[in-house]
């Protein structure tokens, strides 16, 4: 099954309704900047996500970074990380998504056992509070942050933990050389995977910034999940999050 919905929805309760209104099961709410939401409005955000069926994800803060070389700093992500669970636990989402780190001065190899050690003690700590989360670091968008396709998927695996695949971060890495067959052939195998896709421009550097998203693009993607009957809820991270979702799924329809 192949879902797709729109990021950033804020936690005004008139936003729930008008998915299931709209015909869309699935959302994120965006604590990009700052966790905005109080344990108490998850608690009654809860039962309306539940009552209009729509399942519910969350973005943690972009001021993450599990491989700094001040401890104080990746204390403080963790923190964020934790904070953002246990809203998401009370509002009843299933997946937390962040960017793990950078990868600085260290290798590729250290960066991952790093960030590895500090996503496992993570794991530990949302199930001692025995918070319903899935932890999901996300594929990035940058050549020099960690978060390429096989680094996500391999941290997932060994830390038993569930993954967020941006493809639009995954075409600015590849400076827009993704090939959509191979990366769903590499998916195709979990029972679910959660996605963010949207329009983005690149550098050398990789991502610069998300924009509209393509119609030819979109239907080139889910052309491709459909093929590969890939079970995905996609987010969609636009400018324009509910037109371009609505645009995808009426793609959806057709194909």
């Amino acid at each position: 099954m192949i879902q797709v919905g729109p990021a950033g929805i804020g936690s005004g309760s008139d936003s729930i309704p008008q998915l299931r209104k709209l015909s869309m099961s699935i959302a994120e709410v965006a604590f990009v900047h700052s966790i905005y939401m109080s344990n108490e409005k998850a608690k009654l955000l809860n039962p309306l996500a539940k009552k209009n069926k729509v399942q519910l994800s969350i973005h943690a803060p972009y001021y993450i970074n599990l491989n700094s070389i001040e401890k104080a700093k990746t204390n403080a992500s963790k923190k964020r990380i934790l904070d953002t669970c246990e809203r998401g636990h009370y509002l009843g989402a299933n997946y937390i998504v962040f960017h793990a780190g950078f990868v600085g001065k260290m290798t590729r190899e250290e960066t991952y056992e790093n960030i590895k050690t500090e996503l496992l003690e993570l794991r530990d700590s949302v199930k001692e509070n025995n918070w319903k989360v899935k932890l999901a670091p996300e594929t990035t968008g940058k050549i020099s942050v960690f978060g390429n396709l096989d680094e996500t998927l391999s941290l997932a695996k060994e830390t038993k933990t569930a993954f967020c695949i941006d493809f639009s971060h995954l075409k600015a890495r590849l400076l827009g050389k993704i090939n959509y067959e191979d990366v769903v052939k590499k998916l195709k195998h979990y029972k679910h995977v959660h996605a963010h896709f949207s329009g983005i421009e690149w550098t050398d550097k990789g991502e610069k910034r998300h924009i509209m998203t393509p119609m030819k693009e979109a239907k080139e993607l889910l052309s491709f999940l459909k093929k590969h009957k890939v079970n995905i809820n996609i987010i969609n991270e636009s400018p324009d999050p509910w037109n371009d979702a609505l645009m995808m799924n009426r793609i959806l329809k057709e194909i």
